[in-house]
C-alpha cells in the first residue's frame, strides 16, 4: 500500500524502560541495530499497527507498555534504489513513519524475539535515549533524529534524589547486562535493510 507519492504508511517503536532508556535491537544476521518498526496494513490505524507490530517483532503486548507520545505528522525516509526490488523500481520512493513513544510496564522477560516463524532481531539491549546514529543504516538516520528529537519532550524525569540508572537504591550503578542483551558493537556497520 503506497501513497500517491510512492511512501508506503509504517510506524516506528521507542520504547523506554523506567530509567528513559531505549530498547535497541540487533537485526537477525545482521551487525546493524535498530528501533523496532513495520508497515501499517490495509484498514489498520497507526496504534493498530504500532500494537501488532510490538507484539509481532518484539513478543510485547498492550498490557506490557504505556503510550507516551506520538510523532505529530509522518516523518518520511527515501530508500536508495539499489535498496528497491525492481519491480516496485520508479513506484516506491520509500517509507513515511508515525512514531510512538512508550514506556515498558512489563518486564524484560516479557520480551519474546522469538514469537513468529521470521524473526527480525536476535539480540537487543537498554540503551541511553540518544543511541549512536552510525550503527543505523544511512537513509534512516534523520527520521530516527527527527523521531528522538520529537519525542524527547515527553521523557519523564528522574525523581528527586534519584540518580540515573537507580531504582531506589537498589540497583548497581553499573549493572551487567543480561544474557538475552548484548552490548552494542563500537565497529557495527550498517547492513542493507528497508523494513
Amino acid at each position: 500500500m503506497l501513497d500517491r507519492e510512492g511512501f508506503r504508511p509504517n510506524v516506528g517503536i521507542i520504547l523506554l524502560n523506567a530509567q528513559n532508556e531505549v530498547w535497541w535491537g540487533k537485526r537477525v544476521r545482521e551487525h546493524s541495530w535498530q528501533f523496532p518498526q513495520g508497515g501499517i496494513k490495509h484498514g489498520e490505524t497507526p496504534e493498530q499497527a504500532m500494537f501488532r507490530e510490538l507484539e509481532e517483532e518484539i513478543g510485547l503486548r498492550a498490557e506490557h507498555v504505556k503510550i507516551i507520545g506520538r510523532t505529530r505528522d509522518w516523518l518520511r525516509y527515501e530508500v536508495p534504489d539499489h535498496f528497491i526490488k525492481r519491480e516496485v523500481r520508479g513506484h516506491y520512493r520509500g517509507q513515511k513513519q508515525i512514531w510512538f513513544l512508550l514506556r515498558m510496564v512489563g518486564r524484560d522477560c516479557d520480551v519474546n524475539l522469538r514469537g513468529t516463524s521470521h524473526p527480525e532481531f536476535d539480540a537487543w539491549r537498554w540503551h541511553d535515549y540518544w543511541v549512536p546514529l552510525d550503527v543505523v543504516i544511512e537513509f534512516k538516520r534523520e527520521v530516527y533524529q527527527q523521531a528522538l528529537q520529537e519525542l524527547s519532550r515527553f521523557l519523564a524525569r528522574p525523581s528527586h534524589g534519584q540518580r540515573r540508572g537507580e531504582q531506589g537504591g537498589n540497583r548497581a550503578s553499573n549493572p551487567q547486562k543480561k544474557p538475552s542483551q548484548q552490548a552494542l558493537p563500537q565497529d557495527a556497520a550498517p547492513a542493507p535493510n528497508t523494513k
